[in-house]
Parts: C-alpha cells; structure tokens; sequence
C-alpha cells in the first residue's frame, strides 16, 4: 500500500497559478459545504446525499464525529476511483476536497451555534441548499469532486452503464429514504427540495450566471447584417454556406455570440438589414476567446 499513497500524494515539481487556484476554489467550496452541514442541514434534521448524509444519520444514533465519518466512508470509494477513474489526477484534487471537507465540518463544531441559526425548516432548506450547492460548484470548478455518490456515480456509469443523473437518484433516494425513518418523513421532503435548490445552485456557481447567447442568422443580405453587426455591435460573426433543403437556394448562415442583455439589439439590426431573416437564438454556459473571457489552460 505504501506505494499507492505515496503516488497521490506526491507533489508535482512545480505548483502553477492555474492549479493554486484550483485548490482555492475546492478549499472555498469545502468550506460552504462544512458551513451548510453545521448551520443548517444537521440542525433542522435534513439529510444530505452522499457519504455526507450517511454520516449525518450515524452521528444520530452514534454521535460519532461527521466529518471521521465523511472520511471514513469515502476511503473506498477513493480507492476503487483511483483505480478506474483516472489515477494521480482523479485522486489529488478529491482527496483534498474530501480531507478538508471532513476537517472543516468537525472544526466549525466549536464555532458555530448547535442549534445552528435558525429553527424555521423552510429557512433550513432553501439557505442550506444554497450554500452547499454553491460548495459544489466551487469544488467542481477546481476540476475536483466532493467523493462520495460523484464517485459512485462514475463507477456506476462506467462498469453498467447507468447514466450519472440515475445513478444520483438512485443512491440519494436510498437515503433519503433512511433519512425519513431516522428523522421524520416530512424532514425528508424537505431534504428532497434541498437537493433540488442544491443542485440549480451548483449549476450556478459552476458554469457562472453570465450565461451567454448564440445566435445562427440565415439571410439574403449577408454583406448588410455582418456591416451592421460589426459596426453597431461590434462583435464578430462566421459566415458559413448553407443551402435549403426543400427550395434548393443558397443561403449564408452567420452564426455570432452575444451577450444576453444584446440580444433584442441583434433581433432590431437583422430585421433592420434583412426582415425575411431566419434566426435561432441558442444558449452556452461558456464562451472563450476574443471579446469574452480568455482563453486559458
């Protein structure tokens, strides 16, 4: 076993600024995460998913520390990762979220209020969904996982083929369920809406809220809708070759990215260049390159 630890955490020989931030982000998240489970989860009786409510359901007939138990529980579940879920990488960014996730969840015991800071079970479950949701998303944006059902979720997917979003629904399901005989299945509900508030949050903090538009524009008068987007707008477009499929007419395609706010402003300068113009206006979570964020490794 020595040489198996020893190859996670043996550290790299240089520490860039990319990989610096991505521990900040995981630690930030790990942080939210412990937060959330201290504040609110573990106060008002509602069971997260994962390891992390498995834990929460033995600290209540046991009380035995959650943070050993998140450890304890994500043990083999890391060592299986490992094996098949991409070595050195998969290991060191989850292993750091796992550790500081079961650190920081025991610490705060002796900071925070046990009865955490409000009694209200629809303030417990809307501010802890939120608050570890964003724990998530931060850990997901340093390119690591929390451990626990993110692992058993790719095991699943990898070995039977069962997608990751059953996978989630099938292990958390499972504890919810026992969460409902250990607290009350109205705590239960509860937590079911949590994960739910969790997850849009994850989303959120992962992918950021700036979601940008793509817009594709078939016209006859690419030459006056490019001048006015470039002028007015200024910002590029790609003019592609398309072809009608019933009418057989040759058609230019200008596909452009904008921002959300632009997008009535782009639907004006069309009509405006060319009112027989077919557009499609779609959705990314992410663009890259010139006008937006940079590109970056």
């Amino acid at each position: 076993m020595r040489p198996f630890f020893k190859s996670i955490f043996e550290q790299p020989r240089h520490l860039t600024w990319a990989s610096a931030l991505d521990y900040l982000l995981i630690t930030l998240g790990a942080l939210l995460q412990a937060l959330s489970i201290r504040l609110f989860l573990v106060p008002a009786g509602l069971v997260n998913g994962g390891i992390s409510g498995i834990a929460q359901i033995i600290n209540h007939y046991t009380g035995w520390p959650i943070g050993l138990m998140i450890f304890l529980g994500n043990l083999p579940l890391f060592i299986i990762g490992w094996r098949y879920l991409g070595g050195r990488r998969f290991a060191m960014r989850t292993a750091y979220a796992v550790i500081t996730i079961s650190i920081f969840t025991d610490l705060l015991v002796f900071f925070l209020p046990e009865s955490g800071l409000t009694t209200d079970l629809v303030l417990n479950t809307l501010y802890g969904g939120v608050t570890s949701g964003i724990g998530y998303g931060l850990v997901y944006r340093g390119q690591g996982t929390s451990g626990g059902s993110d692992i058993l979720a790719r095991l699943l997917n990898n070995w039977r083929g069962i997608t990751i979003s059953q996978s989630y629904l099938l292990t958390d399901s499972l504890i919810m369920f026992i969460g409902g005989l250990t607290y009350s299945w109205e705590n239960a509900l509860y937590a079911i809406v949590m994960l739910y508030v969790s997850g849009i949050a994850a989303e959120v903090a992962m992918e950021g809220a700036n979601v940008v538009r793509t817009a594709m524009i078939v016209t006859a008068q690419p030459e006056q809708v490019t001048r006015e987007v470039l002028e007015t707008m200024e910002r590029g477009l790609t003019i592609l070759s398309g072809r009608g499929a019933y009418t057989g007419v040759e058609r230019s395609v200008l596909y452009t990215v904008v921002m959300r706010s632009e997008v009535n402003q782009l639907k004006a300068l069309v009509h405006e260049a060319d009112p027989a113009a077919f557009i499609v206006i779609g959705q990314a979570h992410e663009v890259l390159g010139e006008g937006f964020r940079p590109l970056s490794s």
